[in-house]
């Protein structure tokens, strides 16, 4: 019981440092990172934090699989490098999510595969597709982009946040990140919560043209008549 407390407490002491502590500078001390874990620039820290606390979390549900698996020296980091590449298309949220899913359905170590799976069940869960699908849907969309069939309305709000000109005229290396970036936005926001809502434009009624008869053209032409003596 004793060595689980201690394990516990280690992994969350892992987490806690993950997501608060700040680098030291070289030669400085003893850095406070935990071992192994993952740095980068300030835009991707929402996503290494999470994959720095998936690592924790598959350390507590998989402890003798886990150390077997990264035994080696370095493996972890390279590792959670990797992760982090092959699931940066999906928000932090759900790869937090789809980690629980997992360590709480699986009982052996998930691979990367099974993780990105998870990810993917997680996102249609909320009718969100993954982000490369929702490009498409986006590009080949036919006008009125307004009037289709969205398979989820963040689909269509990134698409008009990107540009649609953009979309249809620039390679999808050049466009693609920006789509992606807005995209992910709008998946946050659905994931906490908020609804996305199409507002589609009414049609204005067609005016009914009416000939008027030689009664109604005399009427008329008398009121017109009255109106000039008026003024």
């Amino acid at each position: 019981m004793k060595k689980a407390d201690s394990l516990t407490e280690k992994i969350t002491k892992n987490v806690a440092m993950t997501a608060g502590s700040k680098a030291v500078e070289p030669n400085k001390g003893a850095s406070r990172e935990p071992s192994g874990n993952i740095k980068g620039s300030s835009n991707r820290r929402d996503h290494i934090d999470a994959i720095n606390q998936v690592f924790a979390e598959l350390e507590l549900a998989y402890h003798n699989q886990y150390h077997k698996a990264y035994a080696q020296e370095g493996s972890i980091g390279l590792a959670k490098k990797y992760w982090l590449e092959c699931l940066s298309h999906f928000s932090p949220e759900i790869i937090l999510q789809a980690t629980r899913e997992v360590v709480t359905s699986q009982e052996y170590l998930p691979s990367i595969a099974s993780l990105v799976q998870a990810c993917e069940e997680a996102m249609s869960g909320f009718g969100l597709p993954a982000a490369h699908d929702a490009y498409n849907e986006a590009c080949c969309a036919p006008h009125p982009k307004i009037e289709q069939q969205w398979s989820h309305p963040a689909v269509y709000f990134a698409g008009k946040d990107t540009g649609w000109f953009d979309l249809a005229n620039k390679t999808e290396k050049q466009i693609f990140p920006l789509f992606e970036k807005h995209y992910r936005s709008l998946c946050q926001r659905v994931l906490h919560g908020e609804e996305l809502v199409i507002e589609k434009q009414i049609a204005l009624p067609e005016q009914a043209s009416h000939i008027l008869s030689p009664e109604e053209n005399k009427t008329r032409m008398a009121e017109l008549r009255k109106e000039l003596k008026k003024n």
